[in-house]
């Protein structure tokens, strides 16, 4: 072998040998990461792993019928600054020190709430911590905000210089606060998921479908790159009308304030559409406030007499009564099987039914139930179910409670499902049942949501589904609204008449109202508790040609109750507004006759004082001679004369004046009360008694 042959030989075994050795190196490495460190590099890996992240899409807005923006999503920002980015720190004079004062000032003039000695002092310590994730506001900020601080010296050399890092957020506004906010719903956690009402139910439509953005190196930078974008939600439009909800829930919220009560609700729906156009739930709060904080309307409790129209519904289409028959009642009550029947409204004697169901005798009531289906309580069961009554309200509220009407399984629970216990209805279902009645016999399911858009396109539209297409005769249904009828206006027997000092309850000379009181004793602690009552009225309006169903119904008011007057009341104040707001009445016809109208109640006294007073209160009062005066109902002023030699007439006067007008005759004035003066103890013309008292009573 010549030298040149040996030298190629030695060089290939090196290079053979170099490459073995290489090769043994791997494998070692190999076996190093699988063994020792398997777990490091595994960690390394997830992290790799996790570089894509979500965009958040926006939530889609919920509107009422009009279009008006009942709960929408408003983009917000959080603001944070990275002090640990290299370039805060190069140099002698920092990129930091440089800037701190300019951004100080500058986020003191943006957010006002602190000054810019306050942000100089927290920025500086942060730096120093050199922390890596500092708010520079604790809450999430607006957009016009947002670019204000990116507009500051620092800040507009970018994220990698200044630090600053901006993370989109959404935040879920209701313009109208509180208007039918458990309704409409709320949401929770970082994903924004809905926990109740309409957000929840529509939750998976509302939310939209999030973005994917990726993690990417680009000139030595690392930055997200959007690879699929975000889908916003869709937006629903509800039946819910802003101003009919704001009227119902200024009209519950002042008797629930008047009354101490502890909840109450009321629903609003139209006849014919099935469409829910006011819910309120409001509920007390510790301070004595009350605010949305429970669904009370999609909550089933014992109706009471509510209940009793349902029950003479089932008799009369049965053929076992009319509206003539004459029932015995008693004040003391009616003995039943071991069990005591008492009317609230006592009356010894006969009452026809037609009288018994506007008195709401749950004495006649039980007669009726218990003599037409004591020995057959399944036929009487039966009844409801062709009226559909026991059938599932199909609503749109996630949360709803199905009636629980049972078959009776002795004669003392059926005489009492006669008026309204032992069973459950919720006050959607009650309303729905009475919205039967006014809607010819039709029952249709109430209903929140009429349109699901999505880019301004409808996707899906609602409307009402029907429970019942006749829920009784027709010469039934005519009964039932006679009945309903004198409930209202039967003002020897109605419990929504006129209370015995002539005050009207559900009366209203502008819209007729036809309907039905309720009021059940609260079942706890195992009984039922005489001294804790829910009341409620439901009605449909106007009576000639219904347009509105309307169910009030609240939960232990204090003090004294009736729920003619208490919840009767409140639905036809909401009947008079609903009807000038958004009925077929013109404003001519829902106008008041002066006559009728509550005038002002002036004080006599001094001529001037009274026509300055009314004239501020836009209110005219006629001229007198005399510098005395008293004005009447009609606000018309008639003189009063004041002779210093005769005891002045002070009646009707306030307390001034009538003080004044006796001072100046010489005598004292003693007064006792408040208001206007009712008696003077002394007769108006009567002979002075020098330095002698007249005592004056005032109401």
């Amino acid at each position: 072998m010549d030298r040149r042959q040996e030298n190629t030989v030695i060089r290939f075994i090196a290079i053979f040998g170099v490459m073995l050795l290489g090769f043994v190196a791997v494998l070692v490495q190999i076996a190093i990461i699988q063994t020792k460190e398997s777990e490091k590099w595994l960690a390394i890996a997830d992290q790799q792993e996790k570089v894509r992240k979500e965009i958040p899409p926006m939530r889609g807005n919920i509107f009422d019928a009009s279009g008006r923006l009942m709960a929408g999503s408003l983009p917000r920002y959080e603001l944070v600054m990275d002090m640990r980015v290299e370039a805060l720190h190069l140099g002698g004079d920092t990129l930091f020190y440089r800037y701190l004062d300019s951004t100080a000032e500058g986020l003191a003039a943006i957010f006002q709430d602190k000054s810019a000695d306050d942000y100089r002092r927290a920025l500086t310590h942060e730096f120093i911590r050199n922390n890596g994730h500092f708010k520079l506001q604790p809450k999430a900020v607006s957009y016009t905000q947002m670019k204000r601080v990116k507009a500051l010296p620092l800040y507009r050399k970018g994220q990698y210089k200044s630090g600053l890092i901006i993370n989109p957020r959404h935040e879920r506004v209701k313009p109208f606060g509180s208007l039918a906010s458990r309704t409409i719903g709320g949401i929770y956690g970082e994903k924004g998921d809905g926990i109740n009402g309409l957000e929840k139910q529509y939750d998976r439509l509302l939310h939209g479908k999030p973005g994917i953005s990726e993690k990417t190196h680009i000139n030595g930078r690392t930055e997200y790159i959007t690879v699929e974008e975000p889908e916003d939600g869709y937006d629903l439009i509800t039946t819910i009308n802003a101003n009919l909800q704001d009227i119902a829930e200024s009209q519950l919220r002042q008797k629930l304030t008047e009354k101490e009560a502890e909840w109450g609700c009321v629903v609003l729906m139209e006849v014919k559409t099935g469409e829910v156009k006011a819910i309120c739930n409001l509920g007390r709060n510790g301070d004595g406030t009350y605010s949305e904080n429970k669904n009370y309307a999609v909550e089933r409790v014992e109706p009471g007499s509510t209940f009793k129209t349902v029950s003479l519904m089932a008799a009369l289409d049965d053929g076992k009564v009319t509206l003539q028959d004459s029932f015995l009642t008693c004040s003391k009550g009616w003995k039943y099987n071991g069990a005591m029947h008492i009317d609230a409204h006592k009356y010894d004697g006969y009452l026809t039914v037609q009288q018994a169901l506007a008195a709401s005798s749950n004495i006649v009531l039980a007669k009726i139930v218990t003599e037409s289906y004591e020995k057959k309580a399944k036929n009487f069961v039966n009844r409801l179910d062709k009226m559909g009554i026991r059938e599932p309200v199909p609503c749109q509220i996630p949360g709803a409670q199905d009636p629980r009407i049972d078959i009776p399984q002795d004669a003392v629970t059926l005489s009492k499902m006669a008026y309204g216990y032992s069973v459950e209805l919720s006050p959607l279902q009650t309303l729905m049942f009475y919205n039967a009645i006014a809607n010819d016999g039709k029952m249709i399911a109430p209903f929140f949501v009429k349109r699901i858009i999505k880019d301004g396109r409808t996707v899906q539209s609602f409307s009402a589904k029907t429970v019942n297409s006749s829920i009784c005769k027709e010469s039934t249904l005519r009964d039932i609204r006679t009945a309903l009828h004198d409930v209202v206006w039967d003002n020897e027997h109605g419990t929504a008449s006129i209370n015995p000092w002539g005050q009207r309850k559900a009366q209203s000379d502008l819209v007729h109202i036809a309907g039905k009181t309720g009021t059940a004793q609260i079942f706890e602690n195992g009984r039922y508790n005489s001294h804790r009552h829910r009341m409620s009225f439901v009605g449909y309006f106007p009576e000639e040609a219904p347009q509105y169903t309307c169910i009030c119904v609240i939960q232990r008011p204090t003090g004294s109750y009736d729920a003619g007057m208490d919840c009767g009341s409140t639905v036809r104040n909401i009947a008079i507004k609903t009807m000038a707001f958004a009925g077929t009445r013109n404003a001519a016809e829902m106008a008041l006759p002066y006559d009728s109208i509550d005038k002002p109640r002036i004080k006599g006294g001094l001529h001037k004082s009274i026509r300055k007073a009314a004239k501020g209160s836009g209110v005219k009062v006629n001229k007198v001679d005399s510098p005395w005066a008293k004005v009447n109902e009609h606000l018309h002023a008639v003189s009063i004369e004041v002779n210093p030699t005769k005891v002045p007439n002070v009646i009707g006067m306030g307390a001034r004046d009538a003080v004044y007008a006796i001072e100046q005759t010489g005598m004292m004035a003693h007064i006792h009360g408040k208001g206007k003066v009712a008696t003077q103890s002394v007769e108006p013309g009567s002979a002075i008694i020098k330095n002698g008292t007249i005592y004056l009573e005032l109401r």
